[in-house]
């Protein structure tokens, strides 16, 4: 029997895979979260075989929880669940070590089969995460990804490079980069520019 933690913010979906995942597999659900805090909270309680998250969740993020989880599990196997693959999300997910990538359209009994694959200590990522993840055409290296994305949420370039453990100096030449090449005139620009080329 392999035991998860389900988290996952729309409750009609979090709710039938509940319901769903022990009927088509050896799978126990040990509970369930509907945002990324409780969702560190529960898998620290309980140590499931696998966390099933959601990539997309208000307030505290899938890879954040994930980030937070990692601080005190190191080995947890972890399972994404996204609609969207954006490939700068994905490269921050597998640098993470998540191990599987699973489209939330995809059928209860192919998530429960990944689940089983993971827990049996392989990796997974679903052929059509996989070939979206692939198109990448972003030219920012992966720092300018990280100071775009602590500018768009609303971070000073001060508060980033604590963040980030960067002088500051170093995070204003990374934004002057993204900025060249995004060819905007604020970070704030190549925030948004980033943003919606889903390269954050």
């Amino acid at each position: 029997m392999t035991t998860v933690v389900l988290a996952d913010d729309e409750a009609l979906l979090r709710s039938a895979l509940a319901a769903l995942l022990p009927l088509v597999g050896d799978v126990t659900v040990l509970a369930e979260a509907e945002e990324g805090a409780s969702a560190v909270a529960a898998t620290l309680r309980h140590r499931p075989d696998v966390l099933v998250i959601d990539l997309e969740m208000p307030g505290v993020d899938g890879l954040d929880a994930v980030t937070r989880i990692r601080r005190e599990l190191p080995d947890q196997v972890v399972l994404m669940l996204t609609r969207h693959a954006r490939p700068g999300v994905l490269r921050r997910a597998l640098r993470l070590g998540v191990q599987g990538f699973v489209s939330k359209s995809a059928e209860p009994e192919h998530i429960t089969s990944v689940i089983r694959t993971l827990a049996g200590g392989r990796r997974w990522i679903d052929p059509d995460v996989s070939a979206l993840a692939v198109i990448d055409d972003c030219p920012l290296t992966d720092r300018e990804l990280d100071v775009l994305r602590g500018t768009r949420e609303g971070y000073s370039a001060a508060e980033i490079s604590g963040q980030l453990h960067l002088a500051q100096g170093t995070v204003r030449n990374y934004l002057s980069s993204a900025m060249h090449k995004t060819q905007t005139r604020t970070r704030h620009e190549a925030a948004r520019y980033a943003h919606e080329h889903d390269w954050l």
